[in-house]
């Protein structure tokens, strides 16, 4: 069989339609794979229609400040029928425009699934076969489902979109962004909501200022319960029932959604066949540049358990097909100072260190700064919460380590500081920057 691509790659999410449209300008031959719809997770399980919720749940509470400041209207519920066609009105949108755009970069998109048989060749669905010096795995990760008695009576992440009402009462299990996301948002629209978690909230995240989220949420209403260990669900007569090993008894709920992580999806791409070396829960082992254990075989996004994010397998695809098809053999990622935010109420970001990590790698030369304040929007709305930003930095020049932010706005105003960040970043270069004022980004100019 002669090459009938210069690169196969397998998935269209986030990941592969990066690694396939770099490839492409690059000159390369592109054939790309996914029996689903174009964008994967991101585009119509994850980021895009959580963000539109999201932003939902945002105007909701916006309803309720401006009664209180004096606006002559009354907050109504959500339309959640209406809402869900506007949202899959702009998700058709993407995908039609990622087929598009497929079309001109001459990137041939085969509606098939395919597995390795080979390690330059592939086999679809239909039996045919193609071969490519160059294969990228970019499979991404599904919502993981435990053994657990009656557990189908629960919803993952994927279901939480096909909601046509509001649950007037809603368990969620977990303690990542699904948990800690949904349960802010479900509460904005007037959920009453029990967060069921083993440990803290979002692990990878700063734990001060974790702490600090936790308490909104229980000011808001929600209720945590910590040390949770679910056991079984069960429905009874008034709704679904949890049976908790350590806090009794829980419910009864409208709804419960189960947010206990991911698991990828590697069980059906022939990985073992030709040496492709997994983890125990089935990712793809990849060194920091994408490469697996086979020569010629790469793997990006969801499907390696490295940060699971979306710019981060656009980013990994992107220097993969850079390194592979444009001529730079040294185009690395840093996986160091990736930014985040969980789309929490109030939104949380961070960007490179925690304090606790920094101190383990540097100890007496972490130097903290931080400062709590309540945005003017919520001062005037008569709310006492308070924003928390905390600067980490090291040595006598206080290079700046990490950057957190909770509260409003931490979503935009990341994204600039992790450029700086970047780019070497010192405590004297904030305090030297004239702030914009009034707004809640100054604070972290003006921490003393």
């Amino acid at each position: 069989m002669t090459a009938s691509h210069d690169l196969i790659v397998l998935g269209a999410g986030s990941g592969g339609l990066a690694t396939a449209f770099r490839a492409a300008q690059h000159g390369a031959r592109v054939g790309l794979l996914d029996p689903a719809a174009l964008g994967g997770t991101c585009v119509h399980r994850g980021c895009v229609p959580k963000k539109a919720l999201w932003f939902a749940a945002q105007w909701a509470q916006a309803q309720q400040m401006a009664a209180t400041v004096g606006f002559a209207l009354q907050p109504g519920p959500l339309d959640w029928e209406h809402f869900r066609q506007l949202r899959q009105r702009y998700i058709d949108a993407i995908d039609e425009r990622y087929a598009r755009r497929l079309q001109e970069a001459g990137v041939q998109l085969l509606r098939q699934a395919g597995r390795l048989v080979a390690a330059d060749t592939i086999e679809l669905g239909d039996g045919s076969r193609l071969q490519a010096a160059q294969i990228v795995i970019a499979t991404g990760a599904r919502p993981r489902t435990l053994n657990l008695p009656g557990f189908p009576l629960g919803m993952v992440s994927d279901d939480m979109f096909a909601l046509q009402s509001l649950p007037h009462r809603a368990a969620i299990v977990g303690s990542g962004y699904v948990a800690t996301e949904f349960a802010g948002m479900l509460r904005a629209f007037g959920s009453e909501v029990d967060l069921l978690m083993r440990e803290r909230l979002l692990a990878d995240f700063d734990v001060e200022l974790t702490v600090a989220l936790q308490e909104q949420m229980q000011a808001q209403g929600i209720r945590i319960r910590r040390c949770s260990a679910v056991q079984a669900a069960h429905r009874g007569a008034d709704g679904i029932l949890l049976d908790d090993a350590r806090a009794g008894a829980c419910g009864p709920y409208d709804a419960l959604l189960w947010a206990v992580g991911r698991v990828p999806n590697s069980e059906d791409l022939g990985l073992a066949a030709v040496g492709v070396e997994t983890d125990e829960d089935g990712h793809v082992l990849t060194d920091a540049r994408q490469q697996s254990s086979v020569a010629g075989i790469h793997a990006v996004g969801d499907v390696t358990g490295r940060k699971a994010l979306t710019p981060v397998a656009t980013a990994a695809g992107r220097r993969l097909a850079d390194r592979l098809f444009g001529g730079q053999p040294e185009a690395p990622l840093d996986y160091d100072n990736i930014p985040s935010v969980a789309f929490s109420e109030p939104p949380l970001g961070m960007v490179g260190l925690t304090e606790a990590t920094a101190r383990e790698r540097h100890g007496d030369a972490v130097t903290v700064y931080r400062r709590r304040f309540t945005p003017m929007q919520w001062a005037l709305a008569g709310r006492q919460e308070q924003s928390l930003m905390k600067l980490v930095c090291v040595g006598s020049e206080e290079r700046v380590l990490g950057i957190h932010v909770l509260g409003p706005g931490a979503e935009e105003m990341l994204q600039g500081f992790a450029v700086a960040l970047t780019l070497g970043l010192r405590k004297r270069d904030l305090d030297s920057t004239v702030a914009i004022h009034p707004s809640s980004a100054e604070e972290l100019l003006l921490m003393g």
